[in-house]
């Protein structure tokens, strides 16, 4: 009884069959090159099998955190001084330019004379945003002191002896 050689012994031991012949077998052992591009694709992407395009910088940067749920009782943050000043100025500037509405030149026109003014003239409109400020930091630590009276309360009523 004799054995057949395996396939693989005859590939290896191709040195004395024809040079076309090795060439075929080389062929076949290859993967083609759509097979090759079938398992990157599966690689890539396990939800289908269709070619991925590469990611954009947008796309990989990190996802925002969600935003902390803003309490309606919070005291809101008072106005600077700039503002204080931009609603006279508004007032005076709407008078002298009526055809003007467009609120960027009337923000640029008040930002440059912002610039130019004074300290001395700008002092009433700090007087009056510090002001501002006092009360907001009064109401801000009585509404502290409320937000901790109700979440020792609501703790409290939860246990029981």
């Amino acid at each position: 009884m004799t054995k057949k050689p395996s396939k693989m012994k005859d590939f290896f031991s191709a040195s004395t069959e024809n040079p076309l012949k090795i060439a075929e077998k080389e062929k076949l052992l290859k993967p083609k090159s759509t097979e090759k591009k079938m398992t990157m694709r599966t690689r890539q992407s396990t939800k289908s099998a269709e070619i991925t395009k590469p990611m954009s910088p947008k796309e990989l940067k990190p996802k925002p955190k969600p935003k902390k749920k803003e309490d309606s009782k919070m005291p809101k943050k008072p106005p600077t001084a700039f503002f204080y000043f931009l609603e006279d100025f508004r007032k005076e500037y709407q008078k002298q330019n009526p055809d003007v509405k467009s609120m960027r030149d009337v923000g640029k026109a008040c930002g440059e004379k912002w610039k130019i003014m004074s300290y001395e003239d700008k002092v009433q409109y700090y007087d009056i945003a510090t002001e501002k400020r006092a009360a907001f930091d009064d109401a801000m630590t009585e509404y502290k002191k409320r937000k901790e009276n109700d979440e020792d309360q609501g703790s409290g009523d939860n246990y029981e002896m």
